[in-house]
């Protein structure tokens, strides 16, 4: 999959595509299915392609795959080091 995708697109990508082989359904049939053209699904689970999922994608492939969103991503966020994040927290007790 691409390098240049960040960390947590390559997960989803990888994610609805076990899915989707778990249950049996071609690429081509998932991209029709949600009205993207023919190759739509094989463009983004291409390991040379930049293209990735956005969220209206995402509502779309659960539904066609009769799963949750949310079964598309980790239960806890993905870590990396290319991130600069501080954890707020609360000011409330």
């Amino acid at each position: 999959m691409n390098e240049s995708l960040e960390e947590i697109e390559r997960y989803v990508i990888k994610r609805i595509k076990e899915i989707r082989e778990v249950k049996g359904i071609p690429q081509e049939e998932l991209s029709l299915s949600i009205g993207k053209n023919i190759g739509f699904i094989s463009q983004i689970e291409a390991p040379s392609k930049k293209a990735k999922y956005n969220l209206i994608h995402l509502n779309l492939i659960a539904l066609a795959l009769g799963c949750s969103i949310k079964d598309f991503f980790p239960d806890e966020p993905i870590q990396d080091e290319n991130y600069d994040v501080k954890e707020i927290k609360s000011k409330k007790s």
